[in-house]
């Protein structure tokens, strides 16, 4: 028998930190064919976009950490993705996230972002952590700050046979977080 890859569940107030599922495709799809999905890498045709959500699992399987699927607790549905990224050639360890269309301004990807760091810095022996974003996202440039992630710089990667230039927020590291409260 096959069984599906181990993939921790965890739990904020409002959300299910869980595995991304085949279900969770639609409305992936139709969040990568708008254009609110450019400041990572959107717009998509659904067969990227398909590819995109296989590599968020994927990348379980290959580093033994990754993006969770976000689940509203009060409605049972897919409102996003957060968690740990580090795919190959990407600059270091990095805490990411993307809601959904018409999920955004709830505070989601805030508290699933941070349970997510908790998880890097207690369970995976993590001592910092970085956020890439796009110049233009101002919304995930706030998240990063509401998490007391600062600037550090503009750095240009590889991304996807091209390149992305980003601004990276460096989050604070597990001390830091336990000196602050």
């Amino acid at each position: 028998m096959i069984t599906p890859l181990s993939i921790p569940v965890l739990e904020t107030d409002r959300l299910i930190l869980r595995e991304p599922r085949e279900s969770d495709f639609e409305p992936y799809a139709r969040f990568f064919a708008d254009e609110q999905s450019r400041p990572i890498g959107g717009p998509v045709p659904r067969d990227v976009a398909w590819r995109k959500l296989a590599a968020m699992a994927g990348h379980w399987v290959l580093r033994g950490y990754g993006m969770w699927a976000l689940e509203e607790k009060a409605t049972g549905d897919f409102v996003g993705l957060s968690g740990l990224w580090n795919p190959e050639g990407w600059t270091e360890p990095e805490i990411g996230w993307s809601l959904m269309l018409g999920r955004t301004g709830k505070g989601y990807a805030t508290e699933a972002a941070c349970k997510a760091r908790e998880f890097a810095y207690t369970t995976l022996g993590w001592e910092t952590a970085i956020s890439l974003i796009a110049e233009t996202n101002e919304a995930s440039k706030r998240v990063a700050t509401r998490m007391g992630a600062t600037f550090e710089e503009i750095r240009t990667i590889p991304y996807q046979g091209a390149t992305l230039t980003a601004e990276i927020y460096r989050h604070p590291g597990p001390q830091e977080l336990d000196r602050n409260g």
